[in-house]
């Protein structure tokens, strides 16, 4: 097995064998159009994938006999890498947005457009609103805000938790749509 990174022993991946890597004869051949040309020598084979100015690649070789299909094998490891790095899907997030009570009209629009880019790239946004000393007697001034901002992303967001108030905070968890 092959060295990775931090030495950790990674598994190999099957080579597949190409050309005059192929040495069991016969073979069962596919054509570059996806038709059966039947089972033939290695050799005869390899002059049908000569003539078709292809690579003559093994797709099976644990079968009897083994199946060699003629084919670009450069296009074939492209495609092959291009499906591999498609399977990676999106590390949801979440991202949080800090409000006060007293926060400006202005500033408010900005941490909504900060918010918006966050569920725009699929990450989940948490809203907090902080109330500090005599702020906390006025627990409507912060609702207010949140239903504010709660309006200004409802196209692109979805409340996944409602508001909540936790001691000095009240706290909202949105979702992208």
């Amino acid at each position: 097995m092959a060295r990775g990174r931090f030495g950790v022993a990674e598994p190999k991946q099957p080579q597949q064998r190409i050309n005059d890597q192929i040495r069991k004869s016969p073979i069962r051949v596919i054509g570059a159009g996806g038709e059966q040309l039947g089972v033939m020598p290695t050799k005869e084979a390899m002059e049908e994938a000569q003539k078709a100015g292809l690579d003559l690649v093994e797709v099976a070789p644990k079968e009897t006999p083994p199946v060699c299909r003629i084919m670009d094998y450069g296009k074939f490891k492209y495609q092959q890498k291009k499906r591999q790095s498609k399977g990676h899907s999106h590390q949801v997030k979440t991202k949080e947005v800090r409000l006060r009570p007293k926060t400006g009209e202005h500033d408010i629009m900005v941490k909504v457009n900060r918010a918006r880019d966050f569920l725009e790239h699929k990450n989940k946004v948490s809203l907090t609103v902080q109330f500090r000393g005599r702020e906390l007697a006025h627990e409507e001034e912060g609702r207010r805000v949140l239903e504010m901002v709660l309006e200004a992303l409802q196209d692109v967001a979805k409340v996944e938790a409602p508001p909540k108030r936790h001691g000095r905070r009240i706290n909202c968890m949105l979702g992208p749509k």
